[in-house]
């Protein structure tokens, strides 16, 4: 069985593009760009609460860098580092090599040195801190939301969610559709080209990991303001459309930005190819309210907003 450190070297040594000193010392050297400001993010994934057991190891291993990448995206940071600490519960190679192939695909589709981490023997979790650069006072906080403002959301919120239900009987889901939702589930795709298209634009921005209300109800605490939602669901959403106001795990980002810039945004959508959707708008009222209704106006009825871990 091999050592803690051959394992390093041969699954998570690889050469780097923009860092001094990488893998191999007691820390890593890097230089930030002049006129830049860092923007650092850890996330966690522990198996059974964010991944299940019997998750394929290759599209783990992406998903683990890709939720700390779509948190850069959010603030309209450029990814440039990371580190993973892990713990595993054996040294199993195949399993090891697949994380690994997975992990650093996503590093090399968004240009990310992985310059360090750790690992020890246990229960089966990841670890990333990320660093991304943004210009100084460039980076997008969720604190900017003003009255007025346009809500936005990208891509199709609810794909993810609705693949692990399938996944854990709560749903059934027919083909095209099953292998759209699970694409969304195990393979997230950060939207980093939206997040630095949007600096200058947006006002504030978060990216969806416990759900549209939820982390919506993030950028209105932090900004002390209240929401207008106009969304195409029922009254009484059906399951599809819970999952699309609070099922979270999608990584898509939900902005708000001035209504003078609503062309430019929408524009933006062609250029990215990406769909970019206004869903309501900021407003005066109680800090984190949302006053949440469908097309023709009506009250829509939802218990929960979003994931919460101790909940």
């Amino acid at each position: 069985m091999p050592s803690e450190f051959a394992l390093i070297d041969r699954y998570f040594k690889r050469p780097t593009r923009h860092t001094v000193l990488g893998v191999g010392d007691d820390g890593a050297l890097i230089r930030p760009t002049p006129g830049m400001e860092l923007v650092v993010s850890t996330d966690m994934l522990v198996a059974g609460t964010h991944f299940l057991p019997d998750a394929d190891a290759e599209d783990l291993g992406w998903k683990t860098l890709a939720v700390n990448v779509s948190d850069l995206a959010a603030m309209g940071a450029l990814p440039r580092w990371a580190l993973l600490a892990a713990a595993l519960p054996a040294a199993t190679e195949s399993w090891i090599e697949k994380f690994a192939r997975g992990f650093f695909a996503c590093a090399d589709a968004f240009g990310i040195d992985v310059i360090g981490g750790d690992t020890t023997k246990g229960p089966r979790n990841f670890c990333v801190t990320i660093f991304g650069e943004v210009p100084e006072g460039k980076a997008l906080l969720r604190s900017g939301a003003r009255p007025g403002d346009e809500i936005w959301v990208s891509g199709r919120p609810g794909r993810a969610a609705l693949g692990l239900a399938h996944l854990q009987g709560r749903t059934v889901l027919a083909e095209p559709q099953l292998s759209d939702c699970l694409a969304a589930l195990n393979r997230p795709q950060p939207r980093i080209a939206l997040g630095l298209a949007l600096r200058g634009v947006a006002s504030a921005a978060i990216d969806v990991s416990d759900g549209l209300l939820a982390d919506l109800g993030h950028i209105l605490d932090a900004s002390g303001m209240a929401a207008k939602l106009r969304i195409a669901v029922s009254p009484t959403p059906t399951f599809e459309e819970q999952c699309l106001l609070s099922g979270g795990d999608d990584y898509e980002l939900a902005f708000t930005a001035p209504a003078a810039r609503h062309a430019e945004i929408a524009a933006l959508a062609d250029t990215l190819q990406l769909a970019l959707t206004h869903i309501g708008s900021v407003a005066t009222g109680e800090p984190g309210a949302i006053d949440l209704r469908d097309a023709e106006g009506r009250p829509i009825g939802i218990e929960q907003r979003g994931y919460d871990h101790f909940r």
